[in-house]
């Protein structure tokens, strides 16, 4: 049997304002077309289907066309909810779906399997919706097969493959588990979930998911690999500039009649590509990056000692697609109040006392040579005038 992997598709997600529909729908219909051209019998998407818990309405027709178009190429598609979606509105149409469509939201039903039959015997698919301790331990009120209480994720988790597993005994045959959680063993660069980065990490051990054939997992937005069986398809966009250098991509997984028997990384297409440029600002506005980097959206990160006049209207007249700006001076910032109010203290004179402020502000940067010569300038009238007076 051939499944392709895929998740965290995020429909709804946008880009520094900008809505990424389009470009998702691009990238869905080259992952469709390869679903047709490589012949895949099972579609897995493992959770976080919406961004929102609210999907727009033009969020739900790009999905049903995402997963009727699936369909017609044959193939069966099996889609969990992750922390991400709504279960209850992923799974009020789950049973308006056609046949080789399943959504599965309730943890009720993850020891049951989606059964799905090749030429040499069944496959079964156990789904793991995201489970949120605090939400569903009241499906559990007695803990886990020790009577233990489900108080963190790694332990609902655990508790979810015990029932995936009592499920696999009743089911004999190769199986696939399909998960959202943050597992051990995950590169922390890969392109973290906002979450995950925001709170602490209720890490998931890899051993919990010991068992099943493959372990389709999502949560994570970049391609990772915990073990040969065990995976991460990570996000079809890139939604952050901290993705920009990750593959974007599925993974093609093999089952034979006795098991896992190959794993092949297929990339996607990159709608606009991403680019960080670092330098000053007339460097980065420069006639090589314009030609290279006109059509990528763009994080500028110009480095001149000093902040620039209207920098992103600047950028912009040059790559329409700038999204970011950033200053970065070379020098760092004074640490500290003590050092500007010493200079405040000792200076002398007025110009001093500006040198020391603009200093300050500027991250150690004091006046040009020519805005000096017009402070002198400002300070004298200043003098003139009140000696009229």
């Amino acid at each position: 049997m051939r499944i392709l992997h895929t998740s965290d598709w995020h429909i709804g997600r946008t880009f520094h304002g900008t809505s990424t529909m389009d470009a998702l729908a691009e990238v869905l219909g080259a992952l469709t077309e390869q679903v047709r051209t490589k012949s895949v019998d099972v579609v897995v998407v493992a959770g976080d289907v919406f961004d929102s818990a609210t999907p727009s309405g033009a969020a739900y027709t790009l999905l049903g066309d995402a997963l009727v178009a699936l369909h017609e190429t044959g193939a069966s598609v099996i889609v969990t909810s992750g922390n991400h979606d709504s279960a209850a509105r992923l799974g009020f149409q789950a049973r308006l779906l056609r046949d080789g469509i399943r959504v599965l939201t309730d943890p009720l039903d993850i020891g049951t399997p989606v059964t799905v039959d090749d030429a040499t015997g069944p496959v079964h698919f156990f789904g793991i919706p995201y489970l949120e301790p605090a939400i569903v331990r009241q499906h559990w009120p007695d803990g886990d097969s020790a009577g233990r209480p489900l108080r963190t994720q790694a332990q609902t988790m655990a508790h979810a493959m015990d029932l995936v597993r009592a499920g696999m005994q009743q089911h004999p045959g190769r199986s696939v588990a399909i998960a959202h959680c943050f597992a051990a063993g995950v590169d922390a660069t890969i392109g973290l979930e906002r979450e995950v980065r925001q709170g602490g990490l209720d890490v998931v051990p890899l051993e919990v998911f010991d068992g099943p054939d493959y372990v389709a997992l999502g949560h994570i937005h970049g391609r990772n690999q915990l073990s040969e069986r065990v995976r991460y398809a990570g996000a079809p966009l890139r939604y952050s500039f901290g993705e920009q250098n990750k593959p974007r991509g599925s993974w093609l997984v093999d089952l034979d009649d006795s098991g896992l028997a190959r794993v092949e990384w297929l990339d996607l297409p990159v709608p606009r590509r991403l680019v960080t440029l670092t330098g000053t600002l007339d460097e980065i506005l420069s006639a090589d990056n314009i030609a290279a980097h006109a059509g990528d959206w763009v994080c500028a990160v110009y480095t001149d000692a000093v902040p620039q006049t209207e920098p992103m209207r600047r950028l912009r007249e040059k790559f329409p697609h700038c999204a970011m700006v950033q200053h970065q001076p070379p020098v760092a910032v004074e640490s500290g109040v003590g050092s500007y109010a010493q200079r405040l203290r000792t200076a002398e004179t007025d110009t001093e006392r500006i040198d020391a402020f603009l200093t300050h502000v500027r991250a150690g940067q004091g006046p040009t040579e020519r805005e000096s010569e017009l402070i002198r300038e400002v300070l004298d009238d200043r003098v003139r005038a009140e000696a009229l007076v």
